[in-house]
């Protein structure tokens, strides 16, 4: 595979990840597409391994949806920029801080959001909480699954 259907691949896959943070976008399903095209076209055993690994992972967590609660953004009165926030932070603390940087990214990053918004401490944390409640989980859940496919190809890239 060359190197600017590497990046194409790479692009498809950070379209994804936004994809998770939109209503009605099918973020790991643009996910899972970009890596079937890498794996399709790098046909080694790592490709495929990493294949099956994140179908695994992406079925998992749409096993575990309904569990979680539906997301009621509009309705709770979140910002769309708060969301965008938490979800830039969990990108960057999951390549910052493996795998459990994306939990703390996405937490740390919808808290300050509503701590720069409401102004205290308290407010924010309150308001954190609320958001997680009205949907956040089932974003967060989903985006780390993301993350996890898209660092899972990253290193095969890198290492393989």
């Amino acid at each position: 595979m060359g190197v600017w259907q590497v990046v194409g691949v790479g692009a498809v896959m950070a379209m994804g990840l936004c994809g998770v943070l939109v209503s009605g976008v099918p973020g790991p399903a643009i996910v899972w597409a970009a890596l079937a095209w890498w794996a399709l076209d790098d046909i080694t055993a790592l490709a495929w391994g990493v294949l099956a690994g994140a179908t695994g992972v992406l079925l998992l967590n749409q096993a575990l949806r309904p569990l979680l609660p539906p997301r009621r953004f509009k309705a709770a009165g979140v910002s769309r920029r708060a969301v965008f926030t938490a979800g830039a932070t969990a990108v960057v603390g999951f390549f910052v801080l493996p795998v459990i940087g994306g939990l703390a990214g996405f937490v740390g990053g919808l808290y300050g959001a509503e701590r720069r918004r409401l102004g205290s401490h308290g407010d924010g944390w309150t308001s954190a909480r609320m958001v997680l409640r009205a949907g956040g989980y089932s974003v967060m859940a989903e985006l780390f699954a993301c993350l996890l496919v898209a660092g899972a190809w990253l290193g095969a890239v890198i290492w393989g």
